[in-house]
């Protein structure tokens, strides 16, 4: 092992519930019989994915742009509020990320959501000043499940995909840095029906993770 890449949201920052609840409340205002499990295939995708399968979801024949658009500047400023990030921050990265430093491991996020948005993010819980690399789905003609993201990742961290352990918890994310061959750590959500059959371990918290990796990395080496 010679890298740690993360995924953001559900990891670093809980926020697939935030997400879900005001993205549910506009696709109830306007498709009220939608039942939740519809929504659990945006978890964890790019912004067009997600909006491409909420203009499918709701099924009003306008393109994701449309529906987007409309979500940004119709409803949101009458229902939503910010998310308070450092509220619903994994402290325990930081454990994570100087673990990997004293160990000379290099460290990244690879995240679906928007370049901007991730690090605005990082900086704002602390974060992005212990990471060698933030890359986002932008930066990748295909997004997860693809392998894409990890496979640039490992790339331009100067190491093989293979190399790296992914923490990650979403169908989606654990699939892609599975098919780019990383060692993947599932940090365990069972609110979404993810599937975490393709992990190579799965973990309660993200303060089991440094255990695990000495428990099986290390014996197995």
């Amino acid at each position: 092992m010679k890298a740690v890449v993360f995924d953001m949201d559900g990891v670093i920052v809980d926020t697939e519930p935030h997400n879900m609840r005001r993205v549910y409340a506009y696709v109830l205002s306007l498709r009220p019989d939608t039942p939740i499990e519809e929504m659990y295939q945006i978890v964890g995708r790019t912004r067009q994915d997600v909006w491409t399968r909420i203009a499918g979801i709701i099924g009003a024949g306008k393109s994701w742009e449309e529906t987007q658009a409309d979500y940004e500047k119709n409803w949101k400023p009458n229902h939503d509020s910010p998310i308070d990030y450092p509220a619903i921050f994994r402290k325990e990265t930081l454990e994570i990320l100087q673990w990997a430093r004293n160990k000379g491991l290099r460290t990244a996020v690879a995240s679906a959501t928007g370049y901007e948005k991730v690090k605005a993010i990082l900086l704002e819980v602390g974060v992005e000043p212990y990471l060698d690399l933030i890359i986002s789905g932008e930066s990748c003609k295909k997004s997860k499940p693809d392998p894409a993201i990890y496979q640039k990742a490992a790339k331009l961290l100067g190491v093989r995909p293979d190399e790296c352990i992914a923490i990650e918890d979403s169908t989606v994310g654990i699939t892609a840095a599975h098919r780019a061959g990383a060692t993947v750590v599932a940090l365990k959500d069972d609110r979404f029906g993810f599937d975490r059959s393709l992990a190579d371990g799965e973990i309660e918290s993200l303060g089991d993770f440094q255990a695990w990796v000495e428990e099986n990395m290390v014996n197995n080496a």
